[in-house]
């Protein structure tokens, strides 16, 4: 073989695996993305029912529904317009209560009910996911800090260091 159709054949090769190698990378980013959707777009039909994604917004006031076996708990999560209804089994943040600031991610179900499989809640007084923010901004209800109070206490005094 000459040189220079050695040089085209590794050429080609290098070219070959780099496309084999990307087309690698987009599938499992395509498989991984995880999409945000309102409560007000699930209600709209604009989550996708066979796919994972996320629901955001606050966890409806009276809504919470422990079952008998303590780790399966059913709530609502709403952005003011529209409430969609979540189940959960596992255990729930520490920081999740009625009225506070929610993200669940899981599917959902041909009934109509979302079934999650991780539940996040805020963590600190000053903080809420932006999608779940923009989301209750759209809604007509802009994030309000008086809800969030006393939340991120326990995270100030965790982080105190200990003085001999």
């Amino acid at each position: 073989m000459k040189p220079r159709t050695k040089r085209a054949a590794w050429i080609a090769a290098g070219v070959a695996a780099l496309g084999v190698a990307v087309a690698l990378v987009m599938n499992a980013f395509q498989s991984n993305l995880v999409f945000f959707f309102t409560p007000s777009d699930v209600a709209g039909n604009k989550a996708p029912r066979d796919r994972t994604f996320r629901i955001g917004g606050l966890v409806e006031e009276g809504s919470v529904k422990r079952n008998s076996d303590a780790l399966t708990v059913a709530f609502r999560v709403t952005d003011s317009v529209q409430a969609i209804p979540v189940t959960f089994t596992g255990i729930l943040p520490d920081l999740f209560k009625e009225g506070k600031g929610v993200v669940a991610q899981g599917k959902l179900g041909t009934d109509g009910i979302f079934r999650a499989s991780e539940v996040l809640a805020k963590h600190d007084e000053n903080y809420m996911p932006p999608e779940a923010a923009e989301a209750l901004q759209r809604a007509g209800r802009p994030m309000d800090k008086s809800s969030f109070a006393g939340q991120g206490q326990m995270h100030a005094k965790d982080n105190r260091s200990a003085k001999p």
